[in-house]
């Protein structure tokens, strides 16, 4: 049998640490990595929380990737409602407003710790991310799984054990966010065209 990669250690040491907190959130946005984290997460920390943040514009193949993940996985995904029923998010303009911070800050309420999809490859303010992390505006762990994958390493997994993927990363989507403001691009260029957003608020 053969031994572990560096990144694939890092994923499971990672995770071993993070299941050492009691109150964990794990927050989901079905794309390729949160597939990869899933499958290792359940399997030594059953008891973490399971959440995504809902902005009420999600693409309609987010929602069935949504559906084949609890389907797969076996697990009830948490929902914090973000959408804005008096701004309607329409464009990049409405994108990632307080609503969306507000929707994390209740899905971590209480909680210890919590876990990312995080990528050092993402973009350059995610370059130095580490595997563990003090997150000191909300005071408490936050765990960063991933950070040493590639693309290459994802698809790799995904590949060998058949894990559920959103069908819009097949289409040159590499991150997926709201249907009103995600064109397709490498790494997160395709988040809110047209902007220069890079962020949207979540982790900064």
């Amino acid at each position: 049998m053969r031994g572990l990669s560096t990144h694939e250690a890092t994923l499971r040491d990672t995770l071993a640490q993070a299941a050492e907190h009691e109150r964990l959130v794990f927050l989901c946005s079905f794309q390729k990595e949160e597939s990869v984290i899933l499958d290792e997460l359940l399997g030594v920390a059953p008891h973490a929380k399971v959440v995504t943040i809902d902005t009420g514009v999600l693409f309609p193949e987010t929602l069935e990737t949504w559906r084949r993940f609890e389907e797969r996985f076996g697990v009830r995904v948490e929902v914090e409602d973000a959408a804005n029923p008096v701004a309607p998010w329409t464009g990049p303009e409405h994108c990632c407003t307080p609503k969306k911070v507000e929707a994390l800050e209740r899905a971590v309420a209480g909680a210890d710790a919590w876990i990312t999809g995080i990528r050092r490859e993402q973009n350059e303010l995610r370059a130095d991310a580490q595997p563990v992390e003090w997150d000191e505006k909300r005071a408490m762990w936050k765990f960063n799984p991933l950070v040493d994958w590639t693309e290459k390493d994802l698809w790799r997994r995904i590949a060998e054990r058949e894990l559920p993927y959103h069908p819009l990363h097949d289409q040159g989507y590499a991150s997926i966010g709201c249907a009103t403001c995600t064109q397709p691009g490498s790494g997160r260029e395709g988040r809110w065209a047209g902007t220069d957003k890079t962020e949207c608020g979540l982790h900064v």
